[in-house]
């Protein structure tokens, strides 16, 4: 069976480098070793060292478990957290609303 590829942009690869390296950092803040952390995030240390890396042929979800063993696992819920781009694809979508007409009913007629 062929192995399916995607073709990433070069902005992307960099991002991912950027993500990488953040991780490799915050494992050295905390003085873990390699060993240690993929050990306790279920992966290989070559696996880790790819996403240090910033490889994009790791799965999100070893990323996911990186972080976690790394108590960063809050830090997950942070990504596309301010969509400001969708907010306001969504408030363009907002109409505003109409009011409904007056009756004309005992309450009208009092008012007079």
């Amino acid at each position: 069976m062929a192995k399916r590829t995607v073709t990433l942009s070069p902005l992307i690869l960099k991002k991912l480098r950027t993500i990488g390296e953040q991780i490799k950092l915050a494992r050295l803040r905390r003085k873990l070793s390699v060993q240690l952390v993929s050990e306790r995030a279920g992966i290989s240390r070559a696996t880790l060292w790819a996403i240090e890396n910033g490889e994009p042929s790791v799965s999100f979800g070893a990323y996911v478990s990186v972080l976690c063993a790394l108590g960063l696992k809050d830090d997950i819920t942070l990504l596309a957290k301010d969509d400001v781009l969708g907010k306001t694809f969504q408030d363009l979508e907002l109409l505003p609303k109409k009011r409904a007409p007056k009756t004309k009913g005992k309450n009208s007629e009092r008012r007079k």
